[in-house]
């Protein structure tokens, strides 16, 4: 009997650390640098994500970098110096479009960080190389473009629909074009084992901005959703219900999400949008909007969405 109850508390123990591994296990961990879009230059479009861990991260675009770091190291996602952050943490930057409030961090910071590379739509880097990386507005620390080059960033073109590996992580990521009033952006789909993560730029509705890019991605992701392999979609949510869609400048409001997610749950199915976690960002101050639209969205989520609005410099771990 002792034998049969010793044998029984072995087994107890050995198993006991990989049963709470497998309930706690989480595939990416997100640092977001910047939430908001607009005014706010402390404050814009900018995630790090890495995979579960390491601390092998990507920035998702880059409006803010230094402050945002500093707002982690206080929140105590860092316990390093915030510039061995820039330096040693962030292996690359997937710009989604060539907006300041999305690369203005990335510009800024630019003779501080360490070789890297910069990934995006050819039209994208295009813009980068010809009107910010130039001797007239900065200085051009990439391997392309006016010359001198100072050779620390190397642009890396991402063709839509195509995989690429991310150097020096490992992670892959998928690029698809998104349409935002008068220019391309970029969507990208983040691989890790077998999760995913999406992430989009700024973009509108199909149906105002007369195209069909979020429906292509809403098929292109539908499978992932089923499967529960995606783990959560961050888009953004710019502007409340009372912005006049002719003044949307290719963003998003409460009422447009909501019907881009019900196009979604049509080929995915509304049980794999139940519970699922929407993180929503881009929202522009003032405040007073920002609190409208968050109050709208909760309102308007008849889908039973798991919605995250997340905060500068707090983590989230998925």
């Amino acid at each position: 009997m002792l034998n049969k109850y010793l044998f029984i508390n072995i087994l107890y123990l050995f198993f006991l650390p990989f049963s709470g591994f497998s309930q706690s296990n989480k595939s990416f961990k997100i640092v977001p640098l910047g939430v908001k879009g607009g005014i706010d230059e402390s404050n814009l479009s900018a995630y790090m994500v890495a995979a579960a861990g390491t601390d092998d991260y990507i920035c998702l675009d880059a409006g803010t970098l230094n402050y945002g770091i500093e707002q982690a190291i206080r929140n105590k996602i860092f316990s390093i110096p915030a510039e061995q952050v820039l330096k040693r943490y962030i292996k690359g930057y997937f710009i989604s479009h060539a907006h300041l409030d999305h690369v203005s961090g990335l510009i800024i910071n630019s003779p501080e960080d360490t070789a890297k590379t910069i990934y995006g739509l050819s039209a994208t880097l295009k813009t980068i190389k010809t009107h910010y990386f130039t001797w007239e507005s900065w200085a051009n620390f990439a391997d392309e473009g006016e010359a001198p080059a100072l050779k620390k960033y190397h642009y890396q073109i991402l063709s839509p629909d195509s995989v690429t590996m991310v150097k020096n992580t490992g992670m892959s990521v998928k690029a698809f074009p998104l349409s935002h009033a008068n220019l391309q952006s970029t969507a990208f789909l983040l691989k890790s084992n077998e999760s995913y993560i999406l992430y989009l730029g700024d973009v509108g509705p199909d149906e105002i901005e007369k195209s069909n890019n979020l429906h292509l991605l809403w098929e292109a992701i539908a499978p992932l959703l089923k499967s529960r392999k995606l783990k959560a979609i961050m888009i953004e949510t710019s502007f409340p219900n009372e912005q006049p869609d002719k003044t949307l400048f290719g963003h998003l409001t409460p009422n447009w999400l909501m019907k881009e997610m019900e196009a979604l749950a049509g080929l995915a199915g509304k049980d794999a949008l139940k519970g699922f976690d929407l993180i929503v960002t881009h929202a522009k101050p003032p405040q007073v909007n920002i609190n409208k639209l968050k109050a709208q969205l909760k309102a308007q989520n008849k889908l039973q969405l798991n919605l995250i609005f997340p905060e500068q410099g707090r983590r989230i771990d998925l």
